[in-house]
């Protein structure tokens, strides 16, 4: 554990403490739990604003290397063992609100009548929105294995393969190259390792907040459905990089035979786009704006109809990312949020072409003074993969 790094994750949590006027903070979720102590576990750690950490611990029950350890069965035994530790209860406690169940949070009413509980989930969100210097160190190891990984996709390709064949090509490379095959997201989303969209299926919307869906199957609508991959249909391989604990996100664009030419100038626009707001994203710069200026980009270009897609177009071009696919900030329309240095960022502006599929990249950016800092380091260009 680097001490210098928790001690920059723990003053942001204060801060945000401070902010809402809370003595205490409670969290239980797995990414909240290893943001702060290193290491997933079942159970509650709870800070207090006098700089008083405890663990509370229901599985394992040989956890060690936590502070101030005790082991639990339920949530009712903490207000004693605060006791016991000689720390007063809170009078206003910030805890996981938003992915707290129903029975659970009445419980933890029950279990501190005297305390107001305020929801401290978009607290946390804030609180990991920039990321330390070790998580950033984690973020480009995980972009650099990433871009390994894409960089041997035409050689795993075959003539005649259906989306999905192409894809658990993908995935496997992937896996052998260290992924770890976990995508965790905020909200009621799911996913394996990410999307493949080939075709027309790119412009099948998605119940999912993803810049693009796909059809995919009931169970998990979204991305692959097991059609065949034609002569003159984009390929877009948009997978998450989880090879350090830490996410970067990456999209690169294939096709199958050559491309009508509108697709490769659509191809062209989103690089122009990448490289603009590489120079733009930095301390200071507001995400509408970011966002106001992709669009108009895309809009000079003539086209505004297929930016980030047809059916259903996304109205937002860019998110965080780090323990989860989908941190902030989100660079979006009515999204006032100020860049941070230490902020990373996804950029995707993505096109859709009728008949033909997706275009276009996604690389990772980590914000800095005067601009970003690219991570995702790989040629942009569309490969033919039956070249």
């Amino acid at each position: 554990m680097d001490i210098q790094d928790y001690k920059i994750r723990f003053d942001r949590i204060y801060s945000q403490m401070k902010k809402a006027g809370a003595d205490a903070c409670l969290l239980s979720t797995h990414v909240n739990l290893f943001y702060v102590c290193g290491r997933i576990y079942g159970g509650y750690y709870y800070i207090s604003a006098s700089g008083d950490h405890v663990a509370f611990v229901k599985r394992p029950n040989n956890a060690t290397g936590l502070p101030r350890l005790h082991f639990i069965h339920k949530l009712e035994q903490i207000p004693d063992l605060l006791r016991e530790e000689g720390i007063p209860l809170p009078q206003r406690m910030l805890f996981e609100g938003e992915e707290t169940g129903y029975d659970e949070y009445h419980r933890l009413m029950a279990a501190f009548p005297t305390t107001e509980l305020l929801n401290g989930s978009h607290a946390m969100r804030i609180v990991r929105s920039v990321k330390t210097p070790v998580e950033q160190e984690l973020i480009r190891q995980s972009a650099r294995a990433h871009a390994e990984v894409y960089r041997l996709v035409p050689s795993v390709y075959r003539h005649g393969m259906t989306d999905r064949d192409l894809m658990f090509e993908i995935e496997f490379l992937a896996r052998k190259h260290g992924n770890l095959g976990l995508l965790r997201s905020f909200g009621n989303m799911d996913a394996f390792m990410g999307i493949l969209l080939a075709g027309d299926n790119a412009a099948v919307p998605s119940p999912y907040d993803y810049a693009l869906g796909g059809a995919g199957v009931p169970s998990n609508p979204i991305g692959v459905t097991g059609i065949p991959l034609k002569q003159g249909q984009s390929v877009m391989v948009d997978l998450s990089g989880d090879f350090s604990g830490y996410l970067d996100d990456m999209t690169r664009t294939f096709s199958i035979g050559k491309l009508p030419e509108k697709a490769y100038y659509a191809h062209q626009v989103s690089i122009d786009i990448n490289n603009r707001m590489q120079q733009e994203m930095r301390e200071g710069a507001v995400c509408e704006d970011l966002y106001d200026l992709s669009l108009q980009m895309a809009t000079d270009a003539g086209l505004a109809d297929c930016f980030m897609g047809t059916r259903q177009q996304a109205k937002f071009v860019g998110h965080g990312v780090g323990l989860v696919i989908n941190e902030l900030p989100v660079l979006a329309h009515k999204i006032n949020t100020v860049l941070e240095p230490g902020m990373v960022i996804a950029l995707e502006p993505k096109f859709v072409i009728e008949g033909v599929g997706a275009v276009g990249i996604e690389d990772t950016y980590i914000v800095g003074k005067t601009e970003s800092e690219r991570v995702t380091h790989l040629g942009n260009e569309i490969i033919d993969l039956e070249a």
